[in-house]
């Protein structure tokens, strides 16, 4: 049996990669079709994987470079060597986030499987049937299923779902394109519009609707904060005129609704019931409360302005046991029932952590309303109460982020989501600036502005990761036809969630498009490689 140490100097490097992606064990684990218990055996040590080709799509979902990946090899078989090879293994040197030297020491064992094969995916077939390897324990890994993550009938990209939270009471609208905007912090509160019993100020609402008017986009009106008066005895919240607690009487809620819908119809195109329901700091009240609340103002609007969508309340905190929690109840009990779409709040742990994390959060949603029987169209509203507090990204790091954060809402298609409001347009104390009140547009907001012409005649048909796609660990894409008046053509972006990694062109490929307005030529065969920063690459179109 090899030296017990070892499997552990494996490991360490293992849960080294862990940390720094950002991944949670069960996270991983429904990347490799690994249990959440088997990938935390690896990673700390007490078990190890009887062929490297785990530990290379563990490290390949933890984006390990070319080096990193060496070096881990290297490890495994030192890990697994028969105990006659142990004295002449030089240990590995330690792994690093950058390339890394190959470590120039062989065991008898490694140049015996190393002898006329070309990288580490052909020696671990010689591993595999090595005579004498220990006997590892390790957990069956899950059935492997290679191709898309979905492919799905072709459908065009809808405008709106490149949308933002508005939070100016301006009236000012986005100088670059959005197809779909959302009123929140920008003097529009309940608190704010109805600050006596019988009356109320339109002023912010109307310079916000006519706004959108002019620009032509979509507004969604969101509800929430109570007047101090319509609950007097309720605690305090983030807004000193408001409180999170319902009303003590659901009648003045009634009567809010109705006054918005009264005022509003027909211009607004879709109401959000309540802003942040399952985080107490924005509702303080039952779920059951909560569901009598919403099945009264959808009665409201569906009698009011019945073209309107109404999008139920917002559930955020969905990395939370807390928040989950409250989420599954409000569909238990049917809240889903008096709405036409799920409002969720999908955001990273941190800002800097890569837009595709949110991807985590997506699948934990979809196994809810699987769960509870619904299945409602799904938009992401908002973000975390801890955003404004997080540190600023830098200039590439913004673009590439903000481009994601709608390539994530595309990927998501399979999961029934349909809108992504960036939170948010018009603030500056936020990690990810698109554009400030009266200023002109960041690289971030002119690099979304690029995708949407990029996708402005695309129909979007599949969406793929990683190796069951025939892709490095770290690639993304999602795959089009572009339709355009003329002629049509397939076209693909792809990116990284971290680090670089290469492919190969398609025998049909035309040209490749970068965010800055770049355009190179491709020819088939050609080696493209990939970064975090999306890139577009068409074929040759087809006249029509």
């Amino acid at each position: 049996m090899a030296d017990g140490t070892r499997p552990r100097d494996l490991a360490g490097h293992l849960e080294q990669l862990k940390v720094a992606s950002g991944l949670t064990y069960e996270g991983i684990g429904r990347k490799v079709h690994l249990s959440k218990s088997a990938v935390h055996r690896y990673c700390r040590g007490s078990s190890t994987p009887r062929e490297f080709a785990i530990v290379e799509r563990i490290a390949s979902t933890c984006g390990a470079s070319r080096s990193e990946m060496a070096a881990l090899h290297r490890l495994w078989l030192d890990a697994t060597a028969p105990p006659d090879d142990i004295a002449e293994v030089e240990p590995a040197p330690p792994l690093a986030r950058a390339d890394l030297p190959a470590s120039p020491g062989r065991t008898r064992f490694q140049r015996r499987l190393a002898a006329g094969v070309v990288g580490a995916s052909a020696a671990l077939l010689l591993v595999a049937s090595a005579p004498g390897r220990p006997d590892v324990a390790e957990e069956p890994a899950q059935q492997w299923i290679s191709g898309p993550a979905w492919t799905l009938p072709a459908a065009p990209v809808p405008s709106t779902l490149f949308g933002v939270t508005i939070n100016s009471g301006t009236g000012a609208m986005p100088s670059f394109r959005v197809g779909a905007v959302r009123l929140w912090d920008s003097g529009t509160r309940w608190s704010e519009m109805q600050r006596r019993r019988g009356e109320f100020d339109w002023s912010a609402a109307d310079r916000l609707v006519n706004g959108a008017e002019k620009a032509g986009v979509p507004p969604l009106f969101v509800f929430g904060s109570t007047p101090r008066w319509a609950n007097p005895a309720a605690p305090a919240g983030p807004y000193s005129d408001g409180t999170p607690s319902p009303p003590a009487d659901l009648d003045d809620w009634e009567t809010f609704v109705r006054a918005v819908v009264d005022r509003y119809r027909g211009r607004i195109e879709a109401y959000e019931l309540w802003v942040l329901a399952n985080d107490q700091r924005f509702y303080a009240g039952s779920v059951e409360t909560l569901v009598e609340m919403v099945r009264r103002a959808s009665a409201i609007v569906r009698a009011g302005d019945p073209e309107a969508t109404i999008a139920c309340p917002g559930m955020g905190q969905l990395w939370t046991t807390e928040g989950v929690s409250f989420f599954r109840r409000f569909a238990e009990l049917g809240g889903y029932d008096h709405c036409d779409v799920a409002s969720v709040k999908l955001f990273q742990r941190q800002a800097s952590d890569p837009p595709e994390t949110m991807l985590e959060l997506i699948a934990s949603i979809d196994r809810v309303m699987h769960e509870t029987g619904v299945n409602p169209k799904v938009w992401n509203t908002g973000t975390t109460y801890s955003i404004t507090s997080q540190p600023r990204l830098d200039e590439t790091t913004a673009r590439n982020y903000a481009v994601r954060f709608f390539l994530v809402g595309l990927y998501a298609r399979k999961s029934n989501l349909e809108r992504m409001y960036f939170y948010n347009w018009g603030g500056t104390k936020i990690p990810l600036v698109l554009q400030p009140v009266g200023g002109a547009p960041t690289n971030a907001a002119l690099a979304v502005e690029r995708l949407q012409h990029w996708l402005r005649d695309a129909h979007s048909r599949s969406c793929a990761h990683g190796e069951p796609a025939g892709l490095p660990g770290n690639v993304f894409q999602c795959d089009f036809t572009v339709r355009e008046s003329d002629r049509s053509y397939d076209a693909t972006i792809r990116w990284t969630d971290k680090g670089t990694a290469s492919v190969v062109a398609s025998k049909d490929v035309e040209s490749i498009h970068r965010l800055d307005g770049n355009v190179t030529a491709a020819r088939p065969g050609d080696v493209i490689t990939l970064t975090e920063e999306p890139v577009l690459i068409t074929a040759k179109a087809a006249q029509r």
